[in-house]
């Protein structure tokens, strides 16, 4: 069986001509504007073909089950928590499994920015998979279009709205590459800091703090410098700076015996350390009045 549309508790849009028309109009809808929005819950035999393609791009995210999208040609598997664009004027079909029928939340959109912002999804080249956090976001944002359009489509603020609402929701999935990214990074650089808080009381060197965290020195120092502002091994001695500082504000411990404690043989090399990080000699510093 093939179903095209009539899905139990369903919703969908279809702006009219005239409504679009007007949403055209407006200089702020140019860039991008929604033409069609819909929920297609357990959507079984859902079944769609266009041989030519159509003029606008169609954004699909699957919230449940799984289905199938062929993409001139090309078939990709969309399963639970992916999203995927097909692009305009491309041969496509898409359809759900029986056993398990999709969940989608979908809308086609134009406009003069319509490619790059589908690009931002990696529009054609297969499916991009949120998580629990874009998930949740991005229902929000497709509820909060389809009540705009649903509620006061003939209102130009809410027109306005609703596409700035498409648009927002579309940006902030194309950053999830970036932030994955990021995430990556971070995890680089709070593993290698959870190493130097272990071994404050020994004495590290870049390949060892670069061969715990499994990247190579020069990628470490590079992540260090551009999200710290301090390579590696400096912000290793800053790290055991501020603990001689707590040991000098905590600890009746001489000068000599936080040097020792801190991996340093060399007291005097340790306090000309101290003074160029903390901006005092340990004796000053002790002595200062704090609080």
């Amino acid at each position: 069986m093939k179903k095209i549309e009539g899905f139990e508790s369903e919703k969908i849009i279809v702006l009219p001509a005239y409504q679009l028309e007007q949403i055209v109009a407006h200089p702020l809808n140019r860039m991008l504007y929604l033409t069609d929005i819909g929920f297609y819950p357990r959507a079984r035999y859902h079944y769609r073909e266009r041989p030519n393609g159509c003029d606008t791009y169609i954004l699909i995210y699957c919230a449940e089950g799984e289905g199938r999208v062929s993409i001139g040609g090309v078939l990709h598997v969309l399963k639970e928590r992916q999203l995927i664009v097909i692009p305009a004027r491309t041969p496509h079909s898409y359809w759900t499994e029986t056993e398990h029928p999709w969940t989608i939340y979908w809308f086609h959109f134009k406009g003069e920015q319509a490619e790059g912002y589908s690009a931002l999804l990696k529009g054609g080249a297969g499916p991009l998979t949120l998580g629990s956090q874009d998930s949740e976001k991005f229902i929000a944002l497709f509820h909060q279009c389809y009540d705009l359009l649903s509620g006061s489509a003939h209102s130009a603020s809410h027109q306005v709205y609703a596409m700035q609402t498409a648009a927002y929701a579309i940006s902030s999935l194309g950053m999830i590459p970036e932030r994955e990214d990021e995430d990556r990074k971070k995890q680089y650089i709070e593993t290698a800091i959870h190493l130097m808080n272990m071994k404050l009381e020994e004495s590290l060197t870049l390949d060892e703090i670069a061969q715990y965290t499994q990247i190579s020195r020069q990628h470490l120092n590079h992540l260090f410098k551009t999200s710290v502002g301090f390579a590696p091994v400096d912000y290793y001695l800053r790290l055991k700076m501020r603990r001689a500082s707590q040991l000098l504000d905590l600890t009746p411990m001489s000068i000599k015996e936080i040097c020792h404690t801190l991996g340093f043989k060399d007291p005097y090399y340790f306090s000309r350390l101290f003074r160029k990080i903390i901006g005092l000699s340990p004796t000053d510093y002790r002595n200062k009045l704090k609080g």
